[in-house]
């Protein structure tokens, strides 16, 4: 198993989750849909060249984002990233992925 964890604009978040789970991400025992998600604020500022889903060129911006995490199993994690940067709005997604040991 994977964790991936990401960080998504709060209106944008359920549209970028519902895609993870149509490809299966986020499944633990019998249970699907699974994943925890926590506030904070993003910080980024696009520069010259950037086509930035919020913001303007060369100017800090301050966002109210989730940090989602969701477990994903070996076979679909490029899946998962793939589909993670395909429904995701930001140009350049802000993701990590860990393999989970299993003790």
């Amino acid at each position: 198993m994977y964790k991936l964890c990401f960080f998504v604009p709060e209106p944008d978040a359920e549209p970028v989750k519902s895609a993870l789970f149509e490809a299966g991400v986020g499944k633990i025992g019998d249970y699907d849909q699974c994943c925890w998600q926590t506030l904070g604020t993003g910080q980024f500022r696009p520069l010259e060249g950037a086509n930035p889903h919020l913001g303007q060129h060369n100017r800090l911006e301050h966002v109210a984002e989730l940090k989602v995490e969701m477990v994903c199993r070996d076979d679909l994690i490029r899946l998962a990233v793939a589909t993670l940067k395909q429904a995701h709005p930001y140009e350049e997604v802000a993701y990590e992925v860990y393999k989970l040991a299993d003790f």
